[in-house]
């Protein structure tokens, strides 16, 4: 199964026979297409990938030229994460539907500054995508060098109990974990969409560059999903009534 193209209809609210119409095609081609049986002619591919608002290297990344795809994951980038749209991150969120995965030490700006964020999450939960959450653990030694790194005075361990106040009531919807991993990057993935906040010493991550990246071929986004779950495997759960 395509799975991209067959999650690209669906967000565009059409089934195999409405793609055949606006494509001009026939059914059997578009079954063809989802079954990875067949790839659509050139012309064809940039038809049905600006009705589907989906690149073609996206859709069908076999079908392209390799070399052309150097890059070709990343979709925008930022100089400061608070520079990234705020309605991005609810778009996004949004769209998911298998996969939402978040590591910060806190990411506190999410459940304060970005609107409908816990609702949203909260509903994406509830239709069945997988979440995983990571967050700095308050009583480990990374979270106390990048405290001292920054000079908060204490403050990361004070952000870190203010974020779980916001997602622990989700959390018979929703993995939590903690973490006393150093950590390079900020990592926020929606299904084959991923926002990377690059970490610099000694600079608030809100000031720091930031990555949008659509999976491809994977040779960016893969880097990321690994490390994650590297992080992931070390973690440990959230306890019920833990600070």
């Amino acid at each position: 199964m395509n799975e991209r193209l067959r999650r690209a209809m669906l967000r565009r609210g059409l089934d195999i026979a409405a793609l055949a119409v606006q494509a001009e095609v026939s059914t059997k081609s578009v079954e063809r297409w989802l079954s990875e049986k067949g790839v659509p002619y050139p012309r064809t591919r940039y038809r049905v990938a600006a009705i589907l608002h989906e690149d073609e290297s996206y859709l069908w990344p076999s079908a392209v030229d390799k070399a052309s795809l150097t890059g070709a994951e990343l979709v925008s980038t930022w100089p400061r994460r608070t520079d990234v749209p705020r309605n991005l991150w609810t778009e996004l969120l949004r769209g998911a539907q298998r996969n939402i995965d978040y590591i910060a030490y806190a990411g506190l700006f999410l459940a304060e500054e970005v609107p409908d964020w816990i609702p949203t999450l909260r509903a994406r939960a509830r239709a069945g995508a997988r979440v995983r959450m990571l967050f700095g653990d308050p009583n480990g030694r990374q979270l106390a060098a990048r405290d001292e790194e920054k000079q908060i005075g204490g403050g990361v361990a004070g952000r870190v109990s203010a974020v779980l106040s916001y997602y622990r009531p989700l959390a018979d919807l929703v993995d939590i974990r903690l973490h006393d991993t150093p950590l390079y990057a900020s990592i926020y993935r929606f299904d084959d969409d991923l926002l990377a906040n690059i970490h610099v010493y000694g600079i608030l991550a809100a000031h720091t560059p930031t990555m949008h990246i659509r999976r491809v071929d994977g040779a960016y986004f893969n880097t990321f999903l690994e490390s994650y779950e590297k992080v992931w495997a070390s973690a440990r759960p959230l306890e019920r009534g833990e600070p």
